[in-house]
């Protein structure tokens, strides 16, 4: 071994293991003075501010720095001014708190440093990761053996790979078309996707990605529930077809960003099996219900799907990024099957040696599995549910809370554990006014470092959104976030109408 850079790396010498040591309890010390003894969900800072205290500094070097001085500098300007996840009033996103076990895999899975690509480069992280596939295929009603899946970065590229099969399976059963091989078919151009009108925004870039265009994205309006009417996407399939248009693939939402809706799965699944259609469900927010006893039939119709995205970053509280693509039929997986001689040669695939790159889109992967394998392992499923179960309720809790206050607007029952609200202001001001007026509650909060909530729009109004992800989260938690919604509104009209008053010259 070359002595002369052993320091820098954790290997066989005590003098590097000494410092792994006690460089991990200096970072571990950093993470709870400057972010989980925190006692605000962010500091305040302006961006303006963070971006000085990178910009006096370079970025390299000549000589380094000791890793004593390296964290403190670190420990004060990114960890002290992050988002608190696991604070009970950082509620804004699908951005969980993760779970103490999936930290701990972090540290393993980096250390070890897997690539997921080929088995000579992930031996036990292989198989692990495939004994975590057959799992969630069960979880989701595929059948053992047959359904096949990988891990993601998440449902971004999840519903890409949904689509991207889609496509590709339709053009080869329609037309015998290889657009590996060939590109897009001469009747490209035809092609269409069909989603609710509240489906998240990547089925529309994956379109744009996949060479059909933004355009061949057409969207079905959703009823008050916030769930696709399936009898005008029957509707709108015999219209696409009476014009010659050809709808390959239908993704269903099981858990929308701003309202948790879910589509009426089963209903969908039996119109894209009349017409052929690929059915991809997007489970990214509300896939986490299948642990749940008490709210998995939210989920009933899901094994239908040809397709599944899941994310394990929102309700499986895994550090980002983690997620899975989860494939009815493994057969389909042909349409992505490349093989290269110095990574995956078809010598392996005859003998039969798991080089899970066929199954993804990346390359280079991390052994993301390692912390849902963990987390599952430490807390049991019965824990997990509690969990979910929890913070269902807590959404339905602080909708209450906010049927409660006149000077609040519930903008629609919560399905899942998002909940979205507005101000309603007591003095008469236009609309655009008080969409302002709510945005700057929000920003107010979050430079105060009081909360970190969400803004949305529903129903053409602007809006404030809780996404109540994190179990630590209580009823006086939400009450107390009110609480500074009312007296900060309160205090922006009054600052607006005293404004408005000296403009008029009163």
């Amino acid at each position: 071994m070359n002595r002369e850079f052993a320091s820098d790396f954790l290997n066989i010498t005590v003098e590097s293991q000494t410092l792994f040591r006690k460089h991990m309890h200096a970072t571990v010390e950093v993470l709870i003075r400057d972010f989980a003894a925190s006692e605000k969900p962010y500091s305040g800072a302006a961006p303006q501010d963070l971006a000085a205290a990178f910009r006096n500094r370079q970025v390299c070097p000549e000589q380094g720095v000791s890793m004593e001085e390296l964290l403190y500098f670190i420990g004060t300007t990114v960890v002290k001014h992050a988002a608190v996840v696991n604070h009970p009033a950082c509620v804004a996103h699908l951005h969980c708190p993760p779970l103490q076990a999936s930290l701990m895999a972090e540290t393993l899975l980096a250390t070890l440093n897997q690539s997921m690509d080929s088995w000579d480069q992930s031996m036990s992280a292989t198989m692990l990761e495939e004994e975590m596939i057959g799992w969630l295929c069960e979880l989701f009603g595929y059948n053992k053996g047959v359904g096949d899946g990988v891990f993601t970065s998440g449902g971004t590229q999840s519903n890409f790979m949904g689509l991207l099969l889609a496509r590709d399976h339709y053009a080869y059963t329609k037309w015998n078309w290889n657009v590996q091989q060939w590109g897009l078919p001469p009747q490209g151009d035809r092609l269409r996707i069909l989603c609710s009108e509240a489906a998240h925004f990547t089925v529309k870039q994956s379109a744009a990605l996949l060479g059909l265009g933004q355009h061949a994205v057409i969207t079905i309006p959703v009823d008050s529930l916030g769930q696709m009417q399936s009898h005008v996407l029957e509707h709108t399939i015999n219209r696409l077809l009476q014009d010659e248009l050809l709808p390959f693939a239908l993704v269903a939402t099981a858990g929308t960003t701003d309202f948790g809706s879910i589509d009426p799965l089963p209903e969908l699944a039996v119109l894209a099996h009349k017409h052929s259609i690929w059915f991809h469900i997007d489970a990214a927010y509300g896939g986490a219900l299948a642990l749940s006893d008490k709210h998995a039939n939210l989920l009933e119709g899901i094994a239908l799907a040809d397709s599944i995205t899941v994310d394990f970053h929102k309700m499986f509280y895994q550090p980002i990024s983690c997620g899975a693509f989860l494939l009815r039929d493994s057969a389909n997986y042909r349409y992505l099957q490349l093989n290269a001689d110095y990574l995956n040669p078809q010598e392996d695939d005859q003998a039969g040696v798991p080089n899970l790159v066929g199954k993804s889109i990346q390359t280079t992967r991390r052994f993301d599995a390692l912390k849902l394998y963990m987390s599952l392992q430490h807390l049991g499923r019965k824990r997990f549910a509690a969990m979910i179960d929890y913070t269902m309720q807590l959404a339905r809790h602080t909708a209450e809370q906010i049927r409660q206050v006149k000077a609040l607007e519930l903008l629609a029952e919560p399905t899942l554990n998002a909940v979205v609200f507005r101000y309603i202001p007591t003095t008469e001001l236009a609309s655009t006014e008080v969409d302002a007026l709510n945005h700057r509650i929000r920003d107010r909060l979050l430079e105060r470092g009081i909360a970190v909530i969400a803004r949305t729009k529903a129903k053409e109004k602007a809006c404030l959104k809780f996404t109540l992800l994190n179990p630590l989260t209580t009823p006086q938690d939400t009450a107390d976030i009110l609480t500074h919604v009312v007296r900060m509104g309160m205090e922006l009209e009054q600052q607006y109408v005293i404004e408005q008053h000296a403009l008029r010259g009163v």
